[in-house]
């Protein structure tokens, strides 16, 4: 049997095109690999396979002038997203089997567009902790290492695109909930600039940091469902060449900021050299010191805003919350209303400050991840290297290529300006190529 789960969304829609595969081939192909896999992987909080093959064989009968721009492209949800036609049961046993008959916008967005709405996708808790899904049965796996954690909280969503389960992907973001499972399982992962992609019909935790996220074996991936979610940078995207680019090597200063694994210092230094070597300028940087706060009033801020997000739920159901939770609710950080503020009013202050430093550069690089992939599916990881462009609003793209010491993927990430996203996925195609080349981890077969 032909294996078409592996191929990415836009290689399938080229065959979409030419008719040489329609999209129930495809879709069972992907079920296929489901079967197969899902006794190791666990990604998924549901899938009606029913449904799938009839909402293929409905995009099969469009006419191929009538065919929107995602025809046919599978796409797994991050089960903290509504779904008209799917549960979004949010890992907690508050919403088990909850279904409320309509579609997030991006979702909406996504159909309108030809999309294939593959299933719901395995999220931690409301999104909100590091405790791996799921709460009731298997724990989500990394496919690379099913010992190891896939990350969080988008668990299901990374580790499926990174099995050939599906070929892309939504998430979410509001520390590092993208970011990390890009790294852990080896692939694109997308976290734009702050409320760019709409955010209604998702489980809110922070107004000011949500962000929709995308994953994806390749960047032309990533790029179909930027452009069907409209982001437009103000200027043209130049043509991008590694060749006399201008990177910054941005480093993170300690205690503010764990100490850095073998693997992705080793990833640093790599990624460094072979951008080099291809004739680029690295320049190294410390993140200056006034932005040495950012980590902890990025804590504040979710605090204060989990209180609010979260009460409802502990009001009704304070028993089946994660402690984490019911923490923020009580403020057992003891956060005034004061602190929240000159933690609010001091990310504000730095987001212009810190697009300034971008805008020198063609991307800023760095850590995505303390290392590889955790052991054990208890915890999700650590998000101390992604939540600085989360606090932010800057897009940022993990590019894979790299390796730990145990064989498992680590990546870096890619920071340009807020609103540069077109520019940074054009920055990260030849980066990523260049990476994935030479840097030891190829994603994809």
């Amino acid at each position: 049997m032909t294996e078409y789960f592996r191929l990415t969304a836009s290689q399938a829609q080229a065959k979409f095109k030419d008719e040489s595969l329609s999209v129930e081939e495809y879709a069972k192909s992907l079920l296929s690999r489901i079967e197969a896999r899902d006794p190791v992987v666990h990604a998924w909080a549901y899938l009606d396979q029913k449904l799938i093959l009839q909402r293929a064989r409905e995009l099969d009968g469009i006419s191929p002038e009538k065919r929107g721009v995602l025809h046919g492209v599978a796409v797994g949800v991050k089960d903290v997203i509504l779904t008209k036609d799917m549960p979004t049961q949010h890992n907690s046993p508050i919403y088990e089997d909850d279904a409320p008959k309509l579609d997030a916008a991006s979702v909406m967005l996504l159909r309108a567009n030809g999309a294939l709405i593959f299933g719901k996708t395995t999220t931690t808790e409301f999104a909100a902790t590091t405790v791996g899904p799921s709460h009731k049965g298997p724990k989500t796996a990394n496919p690379h290492d099913p010992s190891r954690t896939p990350g969080g909280s988008s668990s299901g969503s990374g580790a499926a695109v990174a099995d050939f389960q599906v070929p892309v992907g939504l998430g979410t973001q509001t520390g590092g909930s993208t970011i990390r499972p890009g790294s852990f399982n080896g692939i694109y992962a997308m976290k734009p600039t702050w409320n760019s992609i709409s955010r209604e019909g998702q489980k809110l935790y922070s107004l000011i940091f949500d962000t929709l996220g995308i994953y994806g074996r390749s960047i032309d991936d990533i790029k179909l469902l930027l452009d069907a979610f409209q982001l437009v940078d103000d200027e043209p995207v130049e043509d991008i060449q590694i060749k006399d680019a201008k990177f910054a090597l941005l480093s993170f200063p300690t205690p503010e900021w764990p100490e850095l694994g073998p693997g992705t210092v080793a990833a640093l230094q790599k990624g460094a050299h072979l951008l080099r070597a291809h004739g680029a300028l690295v320049e190294e940087i410390t993140l200056p010191d006034e932005f040495r706060h950012m980590n902890k009033y990025h804590l504040q801020v979710l605090s204060g805003d989990g209180r609010v997000a979260f009460l409802a739920d502990y009001t009704t159901s304070k028993h089946h919350l994660d402690p984490s939770i019911v923490a923020h609710v009580e403020n057992h950080d003891k956060y005034r209303r004061k602190e929240q503020l000159v933690a609010f009013d001091s990310l504000a202050a730095m987001r212009p400050k810190l697009d300034m430093l971008a805008n020198k550069y063609t991307a800023i690089i760095a850590p995505s991840v303390i290392d590889e992939a955790t052991e054990g599916l208890e915890t999700t990881g650590n998000a101390a290297f992604c939540a600085p462009w989360t606090a932010m609003h800057m897009p940022v793209l993990n590019v894979p290529g790299f390796k730990g010491n145990h064989g498992l993927p680590v990546g870096l990430s890619l920071v340009a300006a807020r609103y540069r996203d077109q520019h940074l996925l054009e920055v990260c195609r030849v980066v990523g190529r260049l990476f994935e080349a030479e840097g030891g981890w190829k994603t994809g077969p």
